[in-house]
C-alpha cells in the first residue's frame, strides 16, 4: 500500500491530495467514496499532520472501523489509533466527558439507550396520571427526539406556543410537561440519551466560547462522511468547529439523501457552497459497480429532481442487459415470478443466492416474497429487520388467534393478557400462575378459581381477568361461524390492537399497522386459494392457524453459512451492492409512498430512494409491479409508479404496454380471484419445486352453452376458463358435493368440485 496514490483515478487523486481549505466531494453511487475519504486521511498523515488533530466523523461504527483498518495498512496501526475517528455520537460523547462539569454533569455520566428512555418516559406518564394509550412512550420519545435534533430544549419547548398548539391538536397537550420532567430526571441521574449528546455539545459550544475555541484549535482538519444525512444539530457542530482552520472536507451524494424522517436535511450538502464560498468541488462520477445501462437509467431517473448538484455519472463497465420490467396481475403472482426468475439466475447463470437482492418500500411487503421463496425452497434472509412472522405485532395478533382456538395455550395467554394495556401487571400474572400451578390448571382455567386467591388477587384485578376471559370466550364463537379473515379482523379490532396501532403516528407505528394489514391480506389470499382448490366449507380460524404454523416454523433456520437471497427495504440496502436486484412494488401509493410525501420535496426524496435502489445492482436490475393488490383484504386496482416512465425507455426491456388507468377504475373482484390464480399458474409456480412453467390452455373457438352442474355426465365435452377443452371421465358424489374428473387437452386430468368449476358445454 506504499504507493496508494497510484491506485486512484485522476479525480480521486485530486480529491485526496488537495487538503487545504473547504472541499465538497460529490460521490455518485459506486464511485469509490470510502477509498477517497480513507486515502485523504492517510495522505494527511503522510504529510506530517498529527493524527490527534484530524477529526473524522461517520454514521456507523462499522464504517469507522473499516476506514481505520485501511488507514493502518498505509501508515501503521499506532498512528491510526490516535485519530479522532468515529460516529458523531461517540466523538461528541468523548468531548462531553472532558467538559461534563461545565454543563452540570459528572464526567462518568450514563448514556441511556432507547429502552432506558422509554422506561423513564413510561414512568413519568404514570406519575402524571396520563392515559398511556394516548401518551405512548415510543411516540412521546419520538417527539422529544425531534425537538432535540432541532436544538429545542425542554425550556424552549414549554414556551413555544406554536408547538404546544400542535400537540394539543394531536391530543398530546402534556408532552411539554413530560419533556421537562424527563430532562430533569436525566440531569438528576447524570444521564444523557443519544440526542442529548448532540444537543449538549451544541449547548457547550454556545455557552462556553473557550471550550469551542479549544476544539477549534485542536482539530486542524475535519472530514465528514455521508454529509447528506446530517441533521441540524450535527451541521451546526461541524460548522462551528471548522471556523478557525476552515480545512473541512465533506463527502456525500445529494442523490442518496433518503433519511429526512430521521431529521436529515439535504440542504446541508446543497448549501455547502454558500457556507464556504471559497470551496473546491470534486465530482466522483465514474461508477465502478454497475453496467452502463444501469448507470444511464439511474441518471435519466434522477434528472427529474430539481434540487440537486449537477453531475453525470458514467460507467466503463460492460454495457449490460436492459432493465427488465415485469408486470403481474396480482401481488401474489409478483412474489412467485420473482422467485421463478431467481431460480433461473441460479441454474442458468450459476449465480450465488447471496448475490441476489429483493428490495421493497415497506417491511410489510416481505410476506409475499417470504412465502414464495419458501414454496420454491429458496434460502433467504431478512436483512435489517425480523422475518415477517417474527415481528412483534404479527406475533401478538397470532397469539390472540392461538388463544382463541386453544385457550389453554399459556404462552399465548401471557403474551396478550396485558396487550393492549388493561391494567393486568406482571405481579398479577405471577399470582395467577401460582394458583394454576397449585391446582394443575392452565392460566385460562385458573381464572375461574380466583376466589381461592382472593387474599392475593383483589376484586378489581379479578374483574379485569374475568373481562379478559369473557372477551376471548366471545372470540371463540367466531371459530366456526365466520371465515378466518372476518374472525381475525374482529379479534384485532375488539381486542383493542388496531386502535393501539393506529394511535401511534411515528414511522415505526405506521410500519407496524402496515404489517398487520399485510397479515390480513395474506389471510384473504389463503381463503381465496382454498376456494379455488374446491374447499367446500367456510375457511375457519383453525384452517388458517394450521397453515400459518407451518410457515412460521421455517423461521427458526439459523444456518448463517448457507448462501441466501437478501430480502430488505430500500433504506436497509443503502451502502450495499448485489449482482442482481429486484425492485418490487413499483406502484403509485406504494413507491412512491403517499404516506411519506405531501410536497414536491418529499416526492423528490422518494425518487432519490428509488435511485438508491436501482444503483445497488451491478449486473442486472428487474422492476416489478402488480396490477392488483390487497388492501385490508379487499382487492384494489393499482397503477404503475411514475418512476417507471421517468426512466429512459431505451434502457428498459418492456414487452408490454404499461397500464396507466386511474386508481378508481371499475374493479371486478371475481375476475381478480380467477385471473390471479391463473396468472400464478402461468408463472409455473404451483407451490412446488418444478422450475418448468405450466402450459395454459388457449380460448376455444367452438360454441359454448351453459349447463347445470347436476346435468354433467361422463363423456361430455366441456370447456373450463383456465384449463381449456376437455372430456368428463368420471362423476362422483351428489348435490353440492358432486365432483367430476375431467381430462383436459393441455393440462391433463383435474378433479373439480362442480358447483365452483363453472364448466361450459362444448357444441
Amino acid at each position: 500500500m506504499s504507493h496508494y496514490l497510484d491506485e486512484l483515478s485522476d479525480v480521486q487523486r485530486e480529491a485526496v491530495t488537495c487538503v487545504d481549505g473547504p472541499s465538497l466531494v460529490i460521490a455518485s453511487a459506486g464511485s469509490g467514496k470510502t477509498r477517497v475519504l480513507t486515502y485523504r486521511i492517510a495522505h494527511l498523515l503522510k504529510l506530517g499532520v498529527k493524527p490527534w488533530s484530524i477529526l473524522a466523523l461517520t454514521f456507523t461504527n462499522k464504517a469507522a472501523r473499516e476506514m481505520k483498518d485501511r488507514i493502518a495498512k498505509i501508515v501503521g496501526s499506532v498512528t491510526a489509533s490516535k485519530l479522532w475517528m468515529g460516529t458523531f455520537h461517540s466523538i461528541f460523547a468523548k468531548i462531553l466527558r472532558y467538559e461534563a462539569e461545565r454543563l452540570g454533569y459528572d464526567k462518568n455520566f450514563t448514556i441511556y439507550d432507547t429502552s432506558d428512555s422509554k422506561n423513564l418516559i413510561a414512568q413519568i406518564i404514570k406519575e402524571l396520571k396520563l392515559d398511556n394509550k394516548v401518551y405512548k412512550p415510543v411516540q412521546v420519545l419520538s417527539r422529544i427526539s425531534l425537538a432535540k435534533n432541532n436544538l429545542i430544549t425542554h425550556q424552549a419547548y414549554a414556551q413555544n406556543t406554536s408547538i404546544i398548539a400542535q400537540d394539543v391538536k394531536a391530543r398530546l397537550g402534556e408532552i411539554h410537561r413530560i419533556y421537562t420532567l424527563y430532562a430533569q430526571r436525566c440531569k438528576q441521574a447524570s444521564a444523557m440519551d443519544f440526542d442529548d449528546l448532540l444537543l449538549n455539545t451544541n449547548i457547550l459550544f454556545r455557552d462556553h466560547p473557550d471550550a469551542l475555541a479549544k476544539y477549534q484549535a485542536k482539530f486542524q482538519y475535519i472530514l465528514v462522511d455521508e454529509y447528506q444525512d446530517t441533521n441540524h444539530a450535527q451541521y451546526l457542530i461541524v460548522t462551528k468547529l471548522s471556523q478557525a482552520h476552515r480545512n473541512i472536507c465533506v463527502v456525500g451524494d445529494d442523490a442518496q439523501s433518503i433519511y429526512s424522517f430521521r431529521g436529515a436535511k439535504i440542504e446541508n450538502i446543497l448549501n455547502f457552497q454558500k457556507d464556504y464560498n471559497d470551496y473546491r468541488l470534486f465530482k466522483l462520477e465514474q461508477n465502478y459497480r454497475s453496467t452502463q445501462i444501469i448507470v444511464n437509467a439511474a441518471n435519466s431517473l434522477i434528472a427529474h429532481n430539481q434540487r440537486q448538484i449537477p453531475k453525470v455519472a458514467y460507467s466503463k463497465n460492460d454495457v449490460g442487459e436492459r432493465i427488465k420490467l415485469m408486470k403481474t396481475f396480482t401481488d401474489q403472482e409478483e412474489g412467485f415470478m420473482v422467485a421463478s426468475e431467481i431460480l433461473n439466475l441460479v441454474h442458468q447463470e450459476h449465480c450465488e443466492y447471496s448475490r441476489i437482492a429483493i428490495l421493497y418500500r415497506t417491511n410489510a411487503q416481505s410476506r409475499i416474497f417470504e412465502e414464495a421463496l419458501r414454496k420454491r425452497n429458496i434460502p433467504y434472509r431478512i436483512y435489517g429487520s425480523l422475518s415477517f412472522y417474527q415481528r412483534k405485532e404479527i406475533k401478538d395478533l397470532l397469539a390472540y388467534v392461538r388463544l382463541t382456538v386453544n385457550p389453554n395455550d399459556d404462552e399465548a395467554f401471557r403474551r396478550v393478557i396485558n396487550y393492549p394495556a388493561r391494567g393486568i401487571g406482571n405481579t398479577t400474572v405471577e399470582h395467577l400462575q401460582e394458583l394454576a400451578n397449585r391446582l394443575g390448571l392452565s392460566l385460562w382455567k385458573a381464572i375461574n378459581e380466583l376466589d381461592q386467591f382472593a387474599h392475593v388477587i383483589k376484586a378489581p384485578t379479578a374483574r379485569k381477568l374475568t373481562d379478559f376471559r369473557n372477551m376471548i370466550a366471545g372470540f371463540q364463537k367466531l371459530i366456526y361461524t365466520a371465515d378466518a379473515y372476518d374472525a381475525v379482523y374482529a379479534i384485532a379490532n375488539l381486542s383493542g390492537m388496531l386502535n393501539d396501532l393506529k394511535s401511534d403516528a411515528t414511522q415505526e407505528g405506521i410500519s407496524r399497522l402496515q404489517n398487520v394489514e399485510e397479515l390480513m391480506n395474506g389471510i384473504r389470499e389463503f381463503i381465496e386459494n382454498r376456494k379455488e382448490e374446491g374447499f367446500e366449507e367456510t375457511v375457519t380460524l383453525v384452517d388458517y392457524l394450521e397453515n400459518v404454523a407451518l410457515l412460521t416454523d421455517m423461521d427458526s433456520d439459523d444456518d448463517q453459512a448457507q448462501s441466501r437471497v437478501n430480502v430488505m427495504t430500500v433504506h436497509s440496502a443503502k451502502g450495499l451492492e448485489f449482482d442482481y436486484v429486484f425492485l418490487t412494488g413499483l406502484e403509485e401509493n406504494l413507491f412512491p409512498s403517499t404516506l411519506n410525501f405531501s410536497s414536491v420535496e418529499d416526492l423528490e426524496e422518494e425518487r432519490r430512494l428509488f435511485y438508491v435502489a436501482l444503483t445497488r445492482a451491478a449486473k442486472k436490475a428487474y422492476i416489478t409491479y402488480a396490477q392488483n393488490r390487497y388492501r385490508w383484504g379487499t382487492p384494489t386496482h393499482c397503477i404503475p409508479s411514475r418512476f417507471i416512465k421517468e426512466i429512459d425507455s431505451s434502457y428498459m426491456d418492456t414487452p408490454f404496454e404499461i397500464d396507466e388507468r386511474s386508481s378508481d377504475s371499475t374493479f371486478n373482484s371475481d375476475r381478480f380471484k380467477t385471473l390471479g390464480q391463473d396468472s400464478i399458474r402461468r408463472s409455473g409456480m404451483n407451490a412446488q419445486t418444478d422450475t418448468k412453467p405450466s402450459v395454459v390452455a388457449k380460448p376455444t373457438n367452438r360454441k359454448l352453452s351453459e349447463i347445470n352442474p347436476d346435468s354433467i355426465d361422463v363423456g361430455m365435452q366441456v370447456f373450463h376458463a383456465k384449463f381449456g377443452e376437455g372430456v368428463v371421465e368420471m362423476v362422483e358424489g351428489s348435490g353440492p358435493n358432486r365432483k367430476a374428473t375431467v381430462r383436459f387437452n393441455v393440462v391433463g386430468s383435474k378433479k373439480l368440485l362442480l358447483k365452483f368449476a363453472d364448466l361450459k358445454l362444448l357444441e
